[in-house]
């Protein structure tokens, strides 16, 4: 490779990765959305040390 071409090739690269990475990410979080969407409300979105269920925990 001359360098000429190697700044372009490598960001040529990066920004196929980063574009890979987003894609794959954006997948990521719309099958988390949508596992989210399918349970039920304290299951999903809480977890046994968040404040919401403890404040649930000692009231009820």
């Amino acid at each position: 490779m001359t360098d000429n071409n190697t700044p372009s090739s490598r960001e040529e690269r990066l920004a196929a990765r980063l574009r890979e990475n987003l894609k794959r990410r954006k997948a990521q979080a719309r099958a988390l959305g949508e596992a989210g969407e399918n349970e039920s409300g304290a299951s999903a979105g809480e977890s046994a040390d968040s404040p919401e269920s403890a404040l649930s925990n000692r009231h009820g």
